[in-house]
């Protein structure tokens, strides 16, 4: 990983660290609230936001992670995000466990209070908004996982895109380097054969040479020495 990198993703890590605690803390506040149901509604605002803060650190850290050079460290992040992805999953399930809980709660609460006197007509139309809020917050956290798990299967796919190219790009480069190779060995095989050649070349004209020489001095004898 880049020196100027690590700074980055160290912050990022710990901020998403951050933003899991404080959901974690929350979602236990909603669990333990009492009511009334405006007192929830805050609890699930905050929630929400933090949320949102959340999903745009691993947004941020998956960003850095297509960033790298390496390959190994690029999909050592591309992991860690898919772990903070489940781990946020797994509290929007809690968060949803502690609403349904919470708003029971304060159901039951307030039928004691139906059952120990009243406005019965008050109270009634109170449990329906309560029954109404509680249907319609359980419904955008589903469209919201809903559309967290649409975008984790593109990102999923676009990852097994970047294998797959990545393995071809691997796999021309061997057929290249094989090629490479064989060009080499004939080359290496030419070399051979043209050292081969220039050794008998010069085995030729060196008896050429000695042939000549043995000639002029023949012919030397017979004219300068003809009596030998």
């Amino acid at each position: 990983m880049a020196a100027t990198a690590c700074v980055p993703v160290r912050v990022c890590h710990q901020e998403i660290v951050k933003f899991d605690l404080e959901i974690k803390a929350a979602v236990q506040d909603i669990r333990d609230c009492p009511g009334p149901l405006s007192a929830l509604r805050e609890l699930n605002a905050a929630v929400k936001e933090k949320f949102r803060h959340l999903r745009g650190r691993i947004q941020e850290l998956e960003q850095m992670a297509k960033e790298q050079d390496k390959e190994s460290e690029k999909q050592a992040l591309l992991q860690e995000v898919e772990n903070h992805k489940k781990q946020m999953l797994s509290n929007q399930a809690a968060w949803r466990k502690a609403n349904l809980a919470c708003k029971i709660a304060i159901d039951n609460s307030e039928k004691d209070q139906l059952l120990q006197g009243g406005d019965s007509l008050r109270q009634r139309k109170t449990t329906k908004e309560s029954l109404a809020e509680s249907a319609s917050n359980i419904t955008e956290s589903l469209m919201g996982i809903s559309r967290m798990m649409s975008q984790q299967v593109q990102q999923s796919e676009e990852t097994v895109q970047t294998l797959a190219n990545s393995s071809r790009t691997i796999l021309e480069a061997n057929e290249e380097f094989k090629s490479m190779s064989g060009t080499i060995q004939l080359g290496r095989k030419l070399i051979t054969k043209y050292n081969r050649r220039e050794l008998t070349d010069k085995l030729l004209i060196f008896l050429a040479l000695a042939l000549f020489l043995a000639t002029v001095l023949y012919i030397l004898k017979k004219r300068l020495f003809p009596f030998l």
